[in-house]
Formats: C-alpha cells, structure tokens, sequence
C-alpha cells in the first residue's frame, strides 16, 4: 500500500508539473502519513532532510560545480578540440569524431555532461553544419558523447553512488570508469564514421606530426587537471573532497594564465555555480529523504524479495534491472535515480555476485542513455537547445547512436573486467 502510495502521488505531482525536488519531498511525506501522525512524520522527515546533507563527501560536489563553470568559459573547450581535431579530424566523418572525443574529454575534465554539451556543441555544431552535416545529427553526436562525461572521472555522479552505496571506494569508482566510458566513445566514433560514409560528409585534412605536437603542448595544462585529480585520489595524497577544491584553484589559475576570463567575470561564475549547487542538493536532500521513508517502510527488502523470486539468476536480474534503470532514466534526474534506486538494487546484485563498483558504473551507464532519451533528457534538451533543432528532428540520427550505447551497457553489464580490471590493478577492490 505505502509503495503504491508513494509511486502514485510521485508521478501525479511530475504529470500536473511540480518540479521533481518538490514532488520528491511530498510523496515522501504523504507516504509517511500512512503509518505515523502528522506532527511527527512533519518533524522526522524534516531532520532527516537537513541531516542528509551533513556530509564530507558531498563537498566535493559545489567544488566541482565551480571548477567546471571556471572551465566552460575559460577557453579550455577550444584547445581540447584543437588537440582532437589533430588527431582524429581526417578520418571519414572528421568533424564527428572530433565532436567525440573532445566531448569527452571535456566532460571528463569539468565533470559535467551538460556543460560539455553546450561548450563543445556551441563551437562544432556551426562548422558541422557548413561542411555538410546536419543539425540534427550535430546534435545528435554531441548530445551522447557528452554523457560519457559522467562516467570517465572525475564525475559528480559517481560521488553520489558512492554516497549512496554506504561508502565504495570513490577511487575504485574514478577508475573503473575509464574502459567502459572510452569504449562507448569508441563505439559512437564507429557509427558516426559509417553515417559519414554513407551520406558523403567531407573529410578533413591529413594533420603533420608537428600540427599534433602543438596542439597536444597547448592541451596539456587542461588534460593536466585530469592527471592531478585522479592521480593524488588513487596515490591517497587527498581525499575526493579536496582533490576538487584544488580542481577549482587550478582552473582559476588556467583561466587566467589563458587570459580567457577576468576578475569582473568572476561574480558571475560564482552566482552560476551557487545556482547549480543549490539544485543538485535539494535534488540530493529530498531523494536521500525518500529512500529513507522507503527504508523506514522496508520497500527495499520487498522489492529485492520479489525481484529474487523472479530468478535467482544473476543474468536474467541484471536485466531486468537495466531494464528498469533504462526505464527510470526516460523520467527521472540522474541524482534521485541513483540515490532512490541503488539501496534497493545493490544488495540484490550483492548477493548474487557482483561486485558494488562494477554495478554503479552499470547504473551510471543506464542512466547516461535515459538522460539523452524523451521525455525528460535533460542532456537532449541543452544538445538540442545549442543546435537550435527540435527533438522530434533529432530521433532518427540519435536511434544508431542509441543502439551503440547500449551495446557498451551489455558489454559492460555481462563483462565485469571492463569495469574492474583497471580498480583490481591499483589494489582498490
């Protein structure tokens, strides 16, 4: 009754357009009500809503949050595409390609999936369009590389898993991002090249060694960043919480060493990163406070019971979880998703076996593809916002490239050493 309850008035409140924070904090108060008084469900879920954001590991988030707002406008975008333009720009489907990787790895570096998108999309989608290619599929390409943000480090979401999952190691989870982020990339790369192909778009000019060597030295301070955040997390010179404060003195430092921001344009980025800050932990306070009424309701051992009585294979849960998950993302920001959902999934996929990092990046995975799908892909809103197109527009290109991203999520899934192997290597699970 209380689980009926509380998956009802959640979706009611989203369908009459309350913001999903809100909807979050009702349901689960209303849920409450069921089983205790007013005053006290009022007063309890209250503590729990503020206690939920007394947390070390979650100050990693606003420094994050900052460093990539520093990053987004201090010329970093440009001379990541620079460095993959020099690269990759003369295979088949040059312009492609490079929107690619240097999605990725801006992503990687500000640790934002959105702020990759509009960075790199605003560059590349008006040159894709004068060599040929259209803003739907400008779009389209950028919108799913970006995702792979998210999951090669350093990732706010992956943090909140951490948080989420009682406490796996925030390292292991860094790591163990890379193979399955950089195969996805790999994967999109392969199917832009056959679009490419296929419609006939230029290719680009074969780039000299020397074209590769200047633009590899003018990248280095940004892909710098990645070395010094990962590397001092892994080698436990800091915590992930600092690792991100240094994140945001070392991009001040890049921003203006590359003259692309001032001292009068810093009230603005600060406002900007407050503004986010504020959303993802009100997004962070109300799912922690609805996964604890789940809790107090023991809705999580119901539904792992059920889910076992289904099958106590390990194959057939998996997916019917990323089933599910696949599902959730279509609907719900990454944040509650993960937050709601891995204390209900996890000790199910405990028991069978599989290891805590291998199935957050599995969740992450899951999630990346439903915030690029209808109706609430947050990721397809600013991709398609940038390339000034329209969603209906962007389905047809985005469905091989959605195709691909779940081939990687099954590769991932059923393959555990894509996602372990490089955490087992440095001895951190």
């Amino acid at each position: 009754m209380e689980l009926l309850i509380l998956i009802l008035s959640f979706f009611i409140l989203l369908a009459i357009g309350v913001p999903i924070g809100w909807a979050l904090g009702i349901s689960g108060i209303l849920t409450l009500f069921i089983g205790i008084d007013s005053m006290t469900a009022l007063t309890t879920y209250g503590q729990q809503f503020i206690t939920s954001l007394d947390s070390f590991t979650l100050l990693a988030i606003p420094f994050f949050i900052l460093a990539g707002q520093i990053m987004n406008q201090g010329g970093i975008a440009q001379r990541l595409i620079d460095f993959a333009k020099s690269l990759i720009g003369s295979l088949p489907g040059g312009l492609a390609h490079i929107n690619v990787l240097a999605a990725m790895l801006f992503g990687a570096i500000a640790g934002s999936a959105v702020a990759a998108a509009s960075a790199i999309g605003s560059i590349l989608n008006p040159r894709m369009e004068e060599e040929g290619y259209s803003r739907e599929f400008g779009a389209a390409i950028n919108t799913t590389s970006s995702s792979m943000g998210l999951v090669i480090p350093p990732s706010n979401i992956l943090i909140i898993y951490s948080l989420a999952s009682g406490g796996t190691s925030i390292a292991a989870l860094f790591i163990a991002g890379y193979i399955p982020g950089i195969l996805t990339g790999l994967i999109l790369m392969g199917i832009a090249g056959i679009w490419a192909v296929r419609k006939k778009f230029p290719v680009g000019e074969r780039t000299t060694i020397k074209k590769v060597l200047t633009s590899f030295v003018a990248a280095i301070p940004s892909l710098l960043l990645l070395i010094i955040v990962i590397g001092g997390i892994v080698a436990g010179i800091f915590t992930a919480t600092e690792a991100a404060a240094i994140a945001v003195v070392y991009c001040l430092i890049l921003a203006f060493y590359y003259r692309e921001i001032s001292l009068k344009d810093l009230p603005e980025i600060l406002m900007g990163s407050v503004s986010t800050t504020s959303i993802v932990m009100l997004l962070i306070a109300a799912s922690i406070s609805m996964s604890w009424v789940m809790s107090f309701e023991n809705m999580p051992q119901d539904i792992s019971s059920a889910l076992l009585a289904l099958s106590d294979n390990k194959i057939v849960i998996l997916l019917i979880i990323n089933l599910i998950l696949l599902v959730v993302g279509m609907f719900m920001d990454m944040t509650p998703a993960v937050l709601i959902f891995t204390p209900i999934f996890l000790p199910v996929v405990v028991e069978l076996g599989v290891d805590p990092v291998h199935f957050g990046i599995i969740m992450i995975m899951n999630l990346c593809i439903g915030i690029c799908t209808p109706p609430v892909g947050t990721l397809l809103f600013v991709g398609v916002s940038v390339a000034k197109t329209t969603i209906p527009k962007v389905i047809k290109p985005l469905l091989p490239l959605f195709i691909g991203m779940l081939v990687a999520l099954l590769l991932v899934t059923f393959w555990p050493a894509l996602s372990t192997w490089l955490p087992g290597l440095f001895d951190l699970i």
